[in-house]
């Protein structure tokens, strides 16, 4: 399996977001990843930088856009954190493979130091991230925060 950046995604397939459209999730230095397997795509993941944790989708916005604007004026990355928002399988044990794919970029990027999501407050994405090996960092208003353990 290889991890590949989408130029954009179908934003009707996203479970969590998907009122969220592409030119957000390309903006300001955000990412959105696909796992390849044997030429198709499994699953997609998007991503923020941010140097703080957002509780909600405002925060996110507002965090990602500061961290870009201090990477251009130090001429650095983008962020050390990175905030996985949304994430959906589009086969079996896809959501699984991209945790595992994106986490492996993660421990090999000189600037990330933590990989935390921000993710709906639902029995389904608790279960997700703890089967995954998250730990839930925080429960805010609207969501949840789970954290992986990146040790470098």
């Amino acid at each position: 399996a290889e991890l590949v950046e989408l130029k954009e995604c179908n934003t009707a397939e996203d479970p969590v977001r998907p009122e969220l459209d592409n030119n957000f999730r390309t903006s300001y230095g955000r990412r959105i990843y696909g796992v390849k397997y044997k030429g198709e795509i499994h699953a997609v993941m998007c991503f923020a930088y941010t140097n703080q944790i957002p509780k909600n989708v405002d925060e996110l916005d507002k965090f990602s856009h500061d961290a870009f604007l201090q990477s251009a004026m130090r001429d650095q990355n983008v962020g050390q954190i990175a905030i996985a928002y949304t994430v959906w399988s589009k086969k079996k044990g896809g959501g699984k493979l991209i945790v595992k794919e994106v986490f492996k970029k993660i421990k090999i990027s000189n600037h990330l130091n933590r990989l935390i999501t921000l993710s709906p407050l639902t029995e389904m994405a608790t279960q997700f991230h703890s089967k995954n090996g998250a730990k839930l960092l925080q429960i805010n208003d609207e969501t949840q925060n789970f954290e992986y353990q990146v040790l470098k």
